[in-house]
């Protein structure tokens, strides 16, 4: 018999701020910063056992713009290679959160 620990779905932390970014996201347009969003929350929400309403959003998006996760992730290199898109946003209260 399983535990019950190992079917529960846990919280994420920055749940609640990811969630609204996520959000913006879904109605948003696929500009260099949102593209490199998308792929970090992505990256944050691989395999996380739980907030799989973001999950599903962020794959919703994927879709949208049209990207494969190889695509998104090729995308992303270039974007952070060409510029630090993040640069300047520590400044305005909006630290780079890659946890």
């Amino acid at each position: 018999m399983a535990s019950t620990s190992e079917n529960k779905e846990q919280q994420h932390p920055l749940y609640n701020r990811d969630r609204a970014i996520v959000d913006s996201l879904l109605s948003a347009t696929p500009t260099d910063y949102n593209v490199a969003e998308l792929a970090r929350l992505r990256i944050r929400y691989h395999g996380f056992p739980g907030a799989r309403d973001i999950q599903t959003d962020l794959d919703k998006v994927m879709q949208l713009w049209g990207f494969t996760e190889t695509a998104l992730y090729e995308k992303t290199r270039q974007i952070h290679a060409a510029e630090p898109v993040y640069q300047g946003r520590a400044r305005k209260g909006e630290e780079e959160d890659w946890s």
